[in-house]
């Protein structure tokens, strides 16, 4: 292995508390060799803004809180700077799972690591996501050790992250649900400013807890989707294959090295034999090859991702269930929208009812105005000669006032304009 599985990453139990002095530094020297400058927090010094505190875990469920800079990360993961951007806790990265040569980059809400096939690289923090990530990790690693369990190392980190993002979500969005049906059956009875204000509230986080669940089902069904992703994520496989590769590769050309030396000095040399002896080699390692090939190709073409695909598409039904609730979620509110608009509708018909009817009976108290304005003019007329001439014409006017505004109702009546 590469520098993190050097004899100072002697592994401790993870149910110690993180808080543990016992805190190794890696640095890298002039030559980007890691050193190790010794225990305890309080003797070491920072040298660099990219060294971060990373929790390692092992096959056996040990973890050990280690403080790696970038370059020391990407060379022992073999990944590019791109990568380790996407863990960064300064930036906001939706979430992501990468598989790539030698490691699975894996960014889901608050559980940032890396997963290799020996490892996992868990970026510390005090969130209480993150150590019960760690505590679960290490007791189900302890727990199938004694276990007949063929899920490899690598499948078992990202389920368990897999399923903690899964339950996180659902958490989050039932106490929504329990917040959100509430208020809405309130604002449906009282329509006022502060529940107005609460629904617009809600619906923001509905969104944003929705674009967040969004982001994890597009990025499980696009892995699903890929074949050459899914194939790229079996490092324990391709770790095996490597090393019987090498392993052999190793074994003939120290056989080719040692065949001369078989053959005495004396003895005549057969070219034949020679020839024959060196094909053969040719043979065998071109064998070694094409093996190695044909893996690679048989897993790029999806011949050796079932495992992996039925795991994925276990949590993809859970998140794709929960992104269900929320859009039940969003529809109820849209019809709470829909149930005020009406009431409001009405409200605003009743004031227009209200409107026409008022305006009609401006229009016939406006008569009696008129009347009022030619009897106050400065002419001379006989009406008043009469003792009963003005209540004449106050009788003949209301008469007429009445009829006009009877009138106007047969006509609201007859187009319909007001409920009668």
């Amino acid at each position: 292995m590469d520098e993190l599985t050097s004899p100072f990453l002697s592994s401790s139990n993870c149910h110690e508390p993180t808080t543990s002095s016992h805190t190794v530094r890696i640095e890298t020297n002039g030559v980007g060799n890691p050193q190790q400058h010794g225990f305890g927090i309080s003797t070491v010094k920072k040298r660099g803004i990219g060294n971060r505190s990373w929790i390692r875990i092992d096959p056996n469920g040990n973890s050990k809180i280690l403080e790696l800079d970038k370059a020391t990360l990407m060379r022992h993961c073999s990944l590019p700077a791109r990568d380790l951007r996407l863990l960064d806790p300064v930036f906001i990265y939706p979430s992501t799972i990468l598989g790539r040569e030698k490691a699975i980059v894996v960014s889901l809400e608050q559980i940032r690591c890396i997963i290799t096939a020996d490892e996992v690289l868990l970026m510390n923090s005090l969130d209480g996501c993150v150590m019960q990530y760690e505590s679960e990790l290490c007791r189900r690693l302890q727990t199938t050790r004694e276990q007949s369990d063929n899920l490899a190392f690598e499948f078992r980190a990202v389920e368990l992250a897999l399923e903690f993002t899964c339950m996180t979500l659902d958490a989050q969005v039932k106490e929504l649900e329990m917040e959100v049906y509430p208020v809405l059956d309130e604002l449906a009875t009282s329509i006022n400013t502060r529940n107005l204000e609460r629904v617009r509230r809600l619906k923001g986080h509905l969104l944003a807890l929705t674009r967040r669940v969004q982001k994890v089902r597009d990025e499980i069904e696009q892995l699903m989707d890929d074949d050459g992703d899914m194939a790229e994520m079996y490092l324990t496989e391709k770790k095996e294959r490597m090393e019987v590769f090498s392993s052999t590769e190793q074994y003939f050309s120290s056989s080719f090295a040692e065949e001369p030396k078989m053959v005495s000095k004396s003895a005549p040399i057969s070219p034949v034999a020679s020839m024959s002896g060196i094909h053969k080699l040719e043979t065998a390692l071109s064998g070694a090859f094409s093996k190695h090939g044909s893996y690679m190709s048989s897993s790029a073409n999806g011949y050796n991702i079932e495992e992996l695909e039925m795991l994925l598409e276990a949590y993809f039904v859970v998140v794709d269930n929960t992104l269900s609730k929320l859009f039940t979620l969003k529809e109820y509110i849209d019809d709470t929208e829909d149930l005020i608009n009406i009431k409001l509708g009405n409200v605003q018909n009743q004031l227009i009812q209200f409107e026409v009817l008022l305006t009609a009976a401006t229009f016939v108290a406006t008569i009696f105005a008129v009347v009022t304005g030619v009897f106050g003019m400065n002419l001379k007329t006989t009406i008043f000669d009469y003792a009963d001439g003005f209540n004449w014409v106050l009788i003949i006017t209301s008469s007429a006032c009445g009829f006009i505004f009877m009138c106007f109702l047969l006509y609201f009546k007859y187009k319909k304009i007001l409920p009668f």
